[in-house]
């Protein structure tokens, strides 16, 4: 009997996960883009011959390897590596994914690395995310880009959903306690600025939204 893959490891989409999960493992080597501290990669290590995961963080890499010790997985990897530069081919993946990191040049990289029938699943940030700081980021697609730039990489889409998250606050306080992780960070983009204002005209929402794809290479 095939051992049970568990639920999501924590803050990563169960929807991504079970599409994961869904396909053979047993004899699959994975690669896992943009993988920081490996939580997927680690949480796929027991069910798969081979994981490698690549970032350019390299203390992120160093907690995967770390906990990859801390727990005797021996069949997981973790390289330093754009992901956006690097070419994917010696992994021979038979399945990639990538969890909230998307771009077309992944993408482009993933096709040239899967055989056909291969799959890639991914999370991106949809346009919608952060919609109320009035500024969708450079990573965020929508679906009519997502389903372009997959069919002109040779993939098929098997599954395409949104997942959106509306955080809803009672107060201007409660509002401002809830994102000020990204202060520093949306002050830089110009988008703190465009958060109060939406906060002084009396919203008091943040949408958190994401692009859930799993596609077969043709």
């Amino acid at each position: 009997m095939e051992p049970s893959r568990g639920s999501a490891p924590a803050g990563v989409s169960a929807l991504f996960w079970s599409l994961v999960t869904a396909e053979r493992l047993e004899d699959a080597a994975v690669l896992d883009v943009g993988t920081g501290s490996g939580r997927i990669a680690l949480g796929l290590a027991p069910h798969c011959r081979r994981v490698v995961g690549i970032d350019t963080d390299a203390a992120a890499l160093e907690e995967a390897r770390r906990r990859a010790t801390a727990t005797g997985l021996t069949n997981v990897e973790f390289r330093s590596g754009d992901a956006d530069r690097v070419e994917y081919m010696d992994v021979h993946p038979e399945l990639v994914t990538a969890h909230l990191f998307m771009s077309d040049a992944l993408v482009a990289r993933a096709s040239r690395a899967l055989p056909p029938g291969g799959a890639l699943v991914i999370v991106a940030f949809h346009v919608d995310q952060w919609r109320e700081t009035g500024r969708p980021s450079r990573f965020a697609y929508d679906e009519t880009r997502m389903r372009g730039v997959l069919d002109a990489a040779g993939f098929d889409v098997e599954r395409l959903e949104v997942e959106r998250e509306i955080s809803t606050f009672r107060s201007l306080e409660e509002a401002l306690a809830h994102v000020i992780t990204f202060e520093e960070r949306w002050k830089s983009d110009g988008r703190w600025v465009r958060y109060l204002k939406f906060l002084e005209e009396g919203g008091r929402t943040l949408t958190r939204c994401h692009l859930v794809v799993k596609a077969r290479r043709r």
